[in-house]
Order: C-alpha cells, then sequence, then structure tokens
C-alpha cells in the first residue's frame, strides 16, 4: 500500500484508457459510466449489509447529478461522492487524471503516531538499522529491541529476523510498530504473524460471492497461522505491538492475528478496518474501479471491516510529545521490563 493509507496500484494506472481527453468536452456518454460502475458494485461489493447501506437510493441522489455533468472532471466527481459513500479505504476510482480516495473512516481518530518522534533521538535516531521492510534498534539504554514496519508490501527473509533475533538477543522484549502502516501483502501479514505462535491456529475467516445477490455468499472458510511456516521463532519472546486508527488493510489482519499470539499483547488505538480483500473492473471509459470483494472475520467470525480494538487502549499526550517523548512506546517500555 501506499504511504496515503489507501493501496494505490500502479498496474492499474497502466490500464487505464488513452482515449480520456481531460480538457475538452466529455465525449462518452456519463449515464452509461456511471450505470457500470452503480452495477459493478451492486453486483461484487460485499458490505452492503454490514453498512446498511441503500445502494439504490444512493443511485437516485447521484445519477440526478449527471445533468450538469460537461467534462471528465464532472463525471469524475460524482462517482468519487458515490464511492465515498462507502466510507471504505479499499473503493477507489482510477483515471489518468485523478485517484479517488476515502478518508473519512480516520480523520476524527488520534492520530498517535508522529514520525519526527519515532525517528527522533529518543527511540530509532539517525543510525537505525534497516533489515528487509524493516527499521529497527536498541531503544531504553539497550533494553528493548524495537521494529519500526511502515508497509506490509515491503518483504522480508528468514535472514533478516535471524540478524535481528541476534542483535536483540540480551533485550528484555521487542516492540513492533506497525502505526501508520496501510497495508500491503496479506501473505507477508500472515508469515509475520506466524513468528509469535507455538502450533497451527485458526486467526480468523473469509467468504466469497456466490452471486449478484448483495447477500449471496458463501459459508466463512477458516484462515490458518502456521508456525512451521515462520521465519523464526518468537513464540517465546515478550512481544508489545503498536496499532493505532491508519493501521488498515493488511495491517488490521496482522493485528488481528497479534491479538491471539500468546506472548503478544497490542496497545495503542483502534485499527481502521479494511476487511474485505479487493477487486478492480474496468469501465466502458477505461476507469478502473477497485472495492472490497471478499470479506474477512476474526477467530470469531466477527466483522473486522471498522477495526479491532487493541488489548491496552493508549493514545499519545501533548505532553509527552512536547519533550520528545512517544506515549505508547514509553508504555510498551515499561509493560516489556515490568513483565
Amino acid at each position: 500500500m501506499k504511504r496515503t493509507i489507501i493501496i494505490a496500484f500502479s498496474t492499474l494506472l497502466l490500464l487505464v484508457s488513452c482515449e480520456d481527453n481531460t480538457y475538452k468536452t466529455f465525449d462518452s456518454n456519463p449515464y452509461t459510466n456511471f450505470d457500470a460502475l452503480w452495477e459493478t458494485l451492486d453486483q461484487k461489493y460485499c458490505y452492503f449489509e454490514t453498512k446498511n447501506l441503500d445502494w439504490d437510493g444512493v443511485k437516485t441522489v447521484y445519477r440526478a447529478k449527471l445533468t450538469h455533468v460537461k467534462t471528465a472532471f464532472d463525471l469524475f466527481d460524482v462517482c468519487a461522492q458515490m464511492l465515498d459513500t462507502l466510507q471504505d479505504g479499499h473503493v477507489n476510482l482510477y483515471s489518468s487524471f485523478d485517484i479517488s480516495r476515502c478518508t473519512g473512516w480516520f480523520d476524527n481518530y488520534p492520530a498517535n503516531y508522529n514520525e519526527n518522534i519515532v525517528y527522533g533521538p529518543q527511540y530509532l535516531g539517525a543510525n537505525y538499522r534497516i533489515a528487509g521492510g524493516f527499521h529497527y534498534g536498541r531503544i531504553n539504554n539497550g533494553e528493548i529491541g524495537y521494529i519500526r514496519y511502515r508497509d506490509f508490501s515491503n518483504g522480508f527473509t528468514s535472514a533478516n529476523f535471524s540478524y535481528m533475533d541476534y542483535y536483540f538477543k540480551d533485550c528484555k522484549g521487542i516492540i513492533i510498530d506497525v502505526r501508520n502502516n496501510g497495508g500491503g501483502q496479506l501473505d507477508y501479514s500472515k508469515n509475520f504473524a506466524s513468528c509469535f505462535f507455538t502450533e497451527k491456529t485458526i486467526t480468523g475467516y473469509m467468504r466469497h460471492k456466490t452471486g449478484f445477490g448483495h447477500t449471496d455468499f458463501s459459508e466463512m472458510q477458516p484462515m490458518y497461522v502456521d508456525p512451521a511456516l515462520a521465519p523464526i521463532d518468537w513464540s517465546e519472546r515478550k512481544v508489545v505491538v503498536l496499532c493505532n486508527r491508519r493501521c488498515y488493510s493488511a495491517t488490521n489482519d496482522f493485528v488481528v492475528k497479534m491479538l491471539q499470539a500468546p506472548n503478544v499483547t497490542v496497545i495503542g488505538g483502534k485499527t481502521g478496518g479494511g476487511g474485505g480483500m479487493p477487486l478492480s473492473s474496468e469501465l466502458p471509459n477505461g476507469w478502473m474501479v477497485r472495492f472490497s470483494a471478499v470479506p474477512m472475520y476474526d477467530q470469531n467470525g466477527s466483522e473486522i471491516e471498522f477495526g479491532v480494538n487493541p488489548d491496552i487502549q493508549i493514545n499519545t499526550t501533548e505532553e509527552d510529545a512536547a519533550t520528545g517523548k512517544d506515549t505508547i512506546i514509553e508504555y510498551a517500555i515499561n509493560l516489556l521490563k515490568s513483565n
């Protein structure tokens, strides 16, 4: 996923039609494209019932706005406004001149993360080490291992873990900071989480659409983590995971899994959700739409689309920030030192 929380696949952009002329009167039928967009979501989007959304009513409201559409920009804006009613960070409209995005799902939550503080002298500093997608170092006078994982699109190897394991061998515990991580590859989430389990475990479920109706889904299918496939065994290490509202998609999935790991405590803020695996489809004018199509659930079969709560809810404070401290990291340090 991109740094903007929303996953914007570059391959989608390559598929956008070159026939769009964004500076002239729009020469493709806006009704045809609007209806195609609405119908694609109507048949394939997976959260209408979960969000109790009247999609027919949404169509009525936004299709009426097409009478004012004169350019591609106008049509794009109307379509983007319609998609925003879903309040889903996995729903995006891609054209050669813009990408729609939704921010409402995190706007009204505490940020609970300050990059300058995390990479300041109190914690990682300027001389942190890099292993695969991980930035890491020893903090609190070398007592605590700290891993900052910013993007689940960045991979890792067993060798990365082996060197970090050696580097942290004298530490009392490890902090894994995935705050502001907008997601990426679900396989990385599964492989990373598997390091902290002692046996193969069902950590969630998924369902697939079986028809075009809003409630046409398969039975729940289990999803597992398997420590036999883990790049390293950290199941005996004391670990604290830090999360916030901008933990989305694959990161949300990672937190769901880590909440079940035996020696792991998750602290911070509620995650952002993004529990649906996305698919994409092309409109008649060449634009692409991405949308949640495969819903996922936690180990109890509960929805994770709206985010999950940590074991311990804690927010950063302005008082700590003024002194270069991160309240959530400090809490994690004390938690690891006290156990």
